[in-house]
């Protein structure tokens, strides 16, 4: 008896019915009913069937390919077409469902270090039970998008591996990132969507509700949150603070030295405006008031000792608020969860450009809570921190904040935050007005930067953010046209490709309404969203954000076309500004074209950095320098591997920020300890700011030793107490990939691990 080899490897015995069925369908889909018909291409398929296959088994594919050549025998072509589509539609249901299935399994069986599916996201421990369910959602959901919503010719260019779609999951859900403006947040309070909050009245509350509003939008936004002006916002609750501490420090003394009753001072103090709230020892408008208002019955008294006791206990009292307050930030960042407690927010907080007493205390207080860590003194992962360098602000020795600079990079040495940022930089300093902290550009802490706008009146960081952004394998384009006008003729292909996904994704994306958003668009924390009903459409203001095409693999696709990465030739580094160029300028024609804001990003790899190198190696095999390794360089940088002196690094890559207006860092790997020589780290970092770099960062080894909480560089055994690493106790070595920090303990995936693994720090003074 005949036996049929199904697809999973099952044989079954052969049953005709079944492919009577089959050509009954497809031609009842062409409105076809003929009975006898059916039954001379059943009786062919069948003939034929015996005729090729003598062993007495054949595979279902067989089967089907014989069907097709019987219809068309038949002369029934429009019966042979459906029946073609039927079966391509069964191949793709069953080839989905596959994939599902098989991502499922590894999400759920597969150990993390073996599984990159659950380490896409460093924030998201793949291993919880929460974890775990966001992963089957994604994995889910990027399959449905794929083969149901995505316009076939993107889906099958991201999973041949010619472009990546950033965020697939989220594809008709929801945008990428906002930068959120506190101050404005705060006035009147807001809501989270489960009851107003007040707006806050002193620095733990500020503290406390820009997690809560970190938190909230990451629920509604599938990337980071970034605030831009962290210490403006912040020095508002310092200055409530210390006007509560001033009042309440004048009544407890007074009350006591004096006869004036206690209601009596404090009506006399809240009628003073104590010179804006400042926290200054030499305030004179309340020293004044002091001494004409509140004891001028008292000539007996010591006024001058009387006030420097409580200005003094008032400012003590108020550091120490603050200092608590940064504390709480940082401790809450790490470990407060969205998404069903499945996430910690990627969270980003600029600073560094606030002169006054307040803004001032905000940063100190920040950069020491960092300083000693969190419970166990490990290094905190969040907030992204990044530092504002400005000059007449921070960045020489006579300006006002040089030694918050000076901090800072202190802090940087010992914890690997903060980064850099640079105002100065010319792609920068055109948006800069003094005074007005909306044109100073700031950072999400992965690199995404946002400030251009079609919208010329609007060319603010606050209120906007990214909405997607789609990146191209350039290494992909090289081996394919290792002619260089080929390669820019497929690589204007790919570009007016990701062009055109992205605004199918950004039509989506227009047609969500404001109760999708609740926090985002319903506090008005989207730039004009608060012009919005409820009901509306949130296409009028999500103009204000980027649509951003990113590359990765600059150097390999060089590898490929010269022979030469950028960092071994000259030549090879001006083919790849002119790579990069091209591309740039390809989104400045779109963004006159479409009146939206096109941009590009020097793409941050992160789960990406593996992917595309696989699906290569599978179709060129190894090529040295260019599919050799496990991953492909990150966007325009010089290879990890390569040898290279820090201040050429910074010769070539700063070039390539100017060109990248989504975003772009360069970052230096020292291989000894910065802590021991801040005059080099500050010579790297005011180097960064003479090239143009807009935004820069120093790597080194952090180790912590969990045991006796040494945190520094660890090799054999740890300095402090001795003790060499096991596998069942490890030192914990933190490392900054694509602008995010990662731990051992916190395990990343198989490609970034490998990158670490390679990273023999090459970059030297």
């Amino acid at each position: 008896m005949r036996k049929i080899l199904k697809r999973d490897g099952r044989i079954v015995d052969f049953d005709e019915l079944k492919i009577y069925n089959a050509i009954t369908k497809a031609q009842n889909a062409c409105g076809i009913t003929n009975v006898s018909l059916t039954k001379s291409i059943l009786d062919e398929v069948i003939k034929t069937i015996d005729k090729r296959y003598l062993d007495n088994q054949v595979s279902v594919e067989n089967i089907q390919d014989i069907i097709e050549e019987t219809l068309m025998y038949f002369e029934q072509v429009e019966t042979a077409k459906k029946y073609i589509l039927y079966r391509a539609e069964r191949t793709r249901i069953r080839e989905s469902n596959t994939r599902i299935m098989k991502n499922i399994y590894d999400i759920t069986f597969k150990d993390s270090k073996d599984s990159d599916i659950k380490r896409e996201n460093a924030n998201i421990d793949g291993d919880t039970a929460m974890g775990t369910m966001l992963k089957y959602g994604s994995e889910t959901s990027k399959t449905f998008y794929l083969d149901h919503v995505i316009e076939p010719r993107f889906s099958e260019a991201h999973c041949n591996g010619d472009i990546h779609i950033h965020d697939l999951d989220f594809y008709a859900l929801t945008t990428t990132c906002c930068q959120i403006d506190l101050i404005k947040l705060f006035d009147g309070g807001f809501s989270t969507g489960h009851g107003h909050l007040r707006e806050p009245q002193d620095i733990r509350s500020y503290s406390s509700l820009a997690c809560i509003a970190i938190q909230a939008n990451q629920n509604d936004q599938h990337g980071g949150q970034s605030i831009p002006n962290f210490d403006y916002a912040m020095a508002e609750g310092v200055r409530k603070t210390y006007r509560k501490q001033l009042i309440s420090n004048s009544v407890k003394i007074l009350n006591v030295v004096t006869t004036i009753s206690k209601d009596k001072i404090i009506t006399l103090l809240n009628e003073c405006e104590i010179n804006g709230y400042e926290v200054r020892m030499n305030n004179q408008d309340f020293n004044r008031y002091f001494k004409d208002k509140l004891v001028k019955k008292y000539e007996n008294l010591d006024t001058e000792l009387l006030l420097d006791q409580i200005l003094n206990i008032t400012v003590e009292e108020t550091k120490g608020a603050t200092y608590q307050a940064m504390e709480a930030l940082i401790h809450n960042l790490n470990t407060m969860h969205s998404r069903a407690g499945a996430q910690v927010p990627f969270s980003s907080i600029n600073y560094g450009t606030d002169t006054s007493d307040e803004g001032r205390m905000v940063i100190d207080c920040l950069l020491e809570a960092t300083i000693a860590g969190l419970g166990d003194g490990e290094t905190p992962i969040f907030p992204i921190q990044i530092f504002k360098l400005k000059e007449g602000i921070n960045y020489n020795t006579k300006d006002p904040n040089y030694d918050l600079f000076q901090k800072a990079m202190v802090t940087s040495s010992k914890r690997l935050f903060p980064n850099f940022s640079f105002l100065d930089a010319p792609f920068n300093k055109q948006y800069y007005k003094k005074g007005d902290y909306n044109s100073e550009i700031a950072y999400m802490g992965c690199r995404t930067r946002v400030i251009a706008n079609t919208d010329k009146d609007n060319e603010i960081v606050s209120g906007r953010g990214n909405l997607s952004f789609t990146s191209i394998n350039l290494p992909r384009i090289a081996l394919n046209n290792k002619n260089i006008d080929h390669f820019f003729t497929a690589l204007d292909r790919l570009l007016d490709l990701v062009k055109d996904q992205l605004l199918e994704r950004y039509k989506i994306q227009c047609s969500k309404k404001v109760y999708n958003f609740p926090f985002l668009m319903g506090q008005g924390v989207w730039l004009n969203s608060e012009k919005l009903k409820y009901n509306d459409t949130i296409e009028p203001v999500l103009k204000h954000g980027t649509l951003t095409i990113g590359f990765i693999g600059l150097a390999e696709a060089l590898k490929q076309l010269t022979g030469y990465h950028h960092g071994e030739r000259e030549q090879s580094q001006a083919l790849g500004l002119k790579i990069i160029s091209h591309m740039r300028q390809a989104c400045d024609k779109y963004s006159d074209q479409y009146n939206l804001n096109f941009s590009l990003i020097a793409t941050p790899a992160e789960g990406l950095s593996g992917r595309f190198v696989e699906i290569d190696k599978k179709r060129f095999g190894i090529i040295e320098g260019v599919t050799s390794h496990d991953f492909y360089t990150n966007s325009f940088h010089v290879p990890v591997y390569y040898p290279i002196e820090a201040f050429k690094k910074i010769d070539l890559e700063s070039p390539y920020h100017a060109l990248t207006n989504g975003g772009h860092i360069t970052y230096v790997e020292l291989d000894g300890d910065p802590q021991k020589n801040i005059e080099a780290f500050e010579a790297i970092i005011k180097y960064m700011a003479k090239k143009g770099v807009g935004y820069g960062s120093i790597n080194h080894s952090v180790d912590y030793d969990p045991q006796c909480k040494y945190v520094g560089i660890i090799n054999e055994e740890c300095p402090k107490c001795g003790r060499k690493e096991t596998n069942d106790e490890p030192f914990d070595r933190i490392r900054r990939i694509t602008g995010y920090l990662v731990g051992t303990l916190d395990r990343f995936n198989n490609a970034k691990r490998k990158e670490v693994s390679e990273r023999v720090k090459h970059y030297h003074l």
